[in-house]
């Protein structure tokens, strides 16, 4: 390895863990591997993978480490190895241009800016240029760039085999090379998605498969709750009537007045959606009464929407898309269907429906309440080596919290802990004063509280917030904050970039300031001096009154458990170390992890909590924190292996 990884040398948990990868491999058996960062954990599972051939199926939580460990990790092992292997990369069909649905968007013009027509144009350029079709490799157009919707396929209106543009198909095309190859990078939505939808066409990966790794494990159970789910959204229903509109007109235009035939559906839809008023809100299915417009409401679209197949049936035989778009009319009925028959529909695995209307669109959701028998179904069959590794799996060395979401209660979990020195690289930073943090002024006493810190760190900071709200509020502060002062340090904020185009920045800033919620707490890299603060404002616990969790606590409690003990700390714990893992990226790397929410030392979950994160030491003292800015080592051995004082809102010992 060190022959061709500049910089690489051994080290005891990285061995460790690939010993028993391989033996996990060897005895087709399930491992639960917690690596801490720095660990090495990616070539502790390729390097034994590999050796052992076979086809190996990676999975990752994010499109970004999937596109690392293709473009970089696995041909960095594979060469070093001298391992005759085949890989390719396999993302889901939305990041691939679609050359039906580019040809249409081209002909029929609905663009609806300038914008779009300039994106439009780059993409035709790159679709006659590219092997792949996958999107990523158009720097030019945003990934959020609505054309992208457009000139992309999705499960529903994609033709599939009758599709003239079939043999060169991007989709195809990545998953031929998908079955042949040795080595296949997927993402865990794909992965679930291919495990749910069996018509997808790449069924045959996994059986196949000797070894399945899931990185970034932590991630799976979220996943897999989606996709053992069931959605349909307003979104669906008025996709579904534009495209009857075109295929009507272009395949079947002397047949019938298609804008009278989708024109029920659309106000049915618009209707369904003003059932619950203007208000952004997510709530319990049963949190409506009998008498809420909203039944009538959804009763009426399964109505209209059963006709429309009815016409669409009669049509079918006059195009393959029209056939298509009558098939996705059943599809939509069916799912409605189940929402209105109600507790007749349910099935065998309990489940919570749930809706979330947003400004112009409305979901409804019909949610498992575990995921656990099922996908300890999916595991059953050929025997193949299970891996799942992330560097946040356990909650003070226990794993109960992952195994019981997922049904690995009874497989070998081991915990290899990073070789960074964290006690000389880093400081835990408590601040005394806070108020509660549901009180009106938190966020304010937040910024307040970690603006000296801010100041000493020279910019260079990481402000994590739990909510988009306090994102909102606390960007605004520091941004006075900074007028008023006449510093300069580049503020960032969630919503005015894409979150890679906000990394950009902030690295080659070098003494930014980037505030963000949920999305920058974890797959975020950033080593040296760029990044030397993180603040948190809050312990990461779920909003009580999401209708899934509630749901969940619910049943656990009936079950004899303790809801708060045994889901809710263990989930914040979880996503909250993940957080704490931005700061220290590399044996170089120093920096100040300041946690804002005072309950980590008035509740008596508190040690829980502290004792999970890496063994930082620990201060409540700002000047102490301040000064671990000081690049000298004569505040380090100042500083002294303690680093605490007397507290009047409770110890941090």
């Amino acid at each position: 390895m060190a022959t061709h990884v500049q910089g690489y040398r051994a080290r005891d948990g990285q061995i460790e863990m690939a010993e028993a990868v391989s033996d996990a491999i060897d005895r087709c058996g399930t491992l639960i591997a917690e690596a801490g960062t720095g660990t090495g954990k990616t070539f502790a599972y390729l390097v034994p993978a590999l050796l052992w051939g076979g086809k190996v199926i990676v999975s990752t939580g994010t499109k970004t480490l999937q596109d690392q460990l293709f473009r970089k990790d696995v041909p960095m092992v594979r060469a070093a190895l001298q391992a005759p292997v085949t890989v390719a990369l396999l993302k889901g069909r939305s990041n691939y241009v679609c050359h039906e649905h580019l040809k249409r968007t081209q002909e029929n013009g609905r663009l609806t800016s300038r914008q779009d027509a300039v994106h439009l144009r780059s993409i035709v350029r790159f679709a006659q240029s590219t092997g792949s079709g996958d999107r990523a490799e158009l720097a030019e157009v945003p990934e959020q760039a609505p054309i992208w919707n457009l000139v992309t396929s999705t499960r529903d209106n994609c033709l599939g085999a009758e599709c003239a543009h079939y043999r060169e198909c991007f989709v195809m095309k990545a998953r031929r090379a998908a079955q042949e190859a040795d080595v296949v990078v997927v993402n865990h939505h794909l992965f679930f998605a291919d495990l749910v939808l069996r018509d997808e066409g790449i069924t045959d990966l996994l059986p196949t498969a000797n070894t399945v790794v899931f990185d970034e494990a932590h991630q799976l159970p979220e996943t897999a709750t989606l996709f053992f789910g069931e959605v349909v959204s307003t979104a669906q229903l008025m996709e579904l009537a534009r495209d009857v509109l075109a295929e009507g007109h272009t395949r079947a235009r002397d047949a019938l007045t298609w804008v009278n035939a989708i024109a029920p559906l659309e106000k049915a839809t618009r209707d369904l959606r003003l059932s619950l008023g203007a208000d952004v809100q997510r709530l319990n299915f049963t949190q409506l009464p009998p008498s809420a417009p909203f039944h009538a409401a959804l009763g009426h679209v399964h109505g209209v929407l059963k006709e429309l197949a009815a016409i669409l049936e009669r049509q079918a035989e006059r195009a393959e898309s029209l056939e298509q778009c009558w098939r996705r009319a059943l599809q939509l009925s069916e799912r409605i269907g189940r929402w209105v028959e109600g507790d007749r529909a349910e099935t065998s695995t309990p489940t919570v429906r749930w809706l979330e209307a947003f400004t112009q669109t409305l979901q409804l959701h019909r949610t498992p309440l575990s995921v656990a028998e099922v996908f300890n179904r999916e595991r059953e069959g050929t025997p193949r080596a299970w891996i799942f590794t992330s560097a946040t799996l356990a909650v003070k060395n226990d794993f109960e919290h992952f195994t019981a979401q997922l049904g690995l209660s009874s497989s070998d979990a081991r915990s290899w802990p990073s070789p960074f020195d964290y006690g000389t690289q880093g400081l835990l930073y408590l601040p005394e004063g806070l108020p509660d943090p549901l009180s009106s002024g938190y966020t304010t006493a937040v910024v307040h509280a970690a603006w000296p810190l801010i100041r000493a760190a020279g910019g260079r900071t990481f402000v994590l917030c739990t909510t988009l709200r306090a994102v909102r509020a606390a960007g605004e502060l520091l941004r006075a904050r900074i007028e008023t002062e006449d510093v300069d340090f580049p503020l960032l904020m969630q919503g005015e970039g894409s979150r890679s185009e906000l990394l950009e920045r902030f690295r080659r800033t070098g003494n930014a300031v980037l505030v963000g919620s949920q999305s920058f707490w974890e797959g975020i890299d950033v080593r040296g001096r760029a990044l030397s603060l993180v603040v948190i404002d809050k312990l990461p616990f779920a909003p009580p009154d999401d209708p899934v969790l509630a749901a969940r606590l619910d049943a656990l409690a009936k079950r004899g458990g303790n809801p708060f003990m045994d889901y809710q700390l263990p989930t914040a714990v979880i996503s909250l170390k993940q957080g704490a893992g931005r700061l220290i990226r590399d044996e170089s790397d120093r920096g100040v992890l300041m946690i804002c929410d005072p309950r980590l030392v008035t509740k008596p979950y508190g040690r829980r909590i502290w004792q999970s994160l890496p063994p930082f030491r620990r201060t409540r003292d700002e000047s102490v924190a301040t000064a671990f800015f000081d690049d000298s080592e004569s505040v380090v051995t100042e500083a002294g292996p303690a680093l605490t004082r007397p507290s009047t809102t409770g110890s941090f010992p």
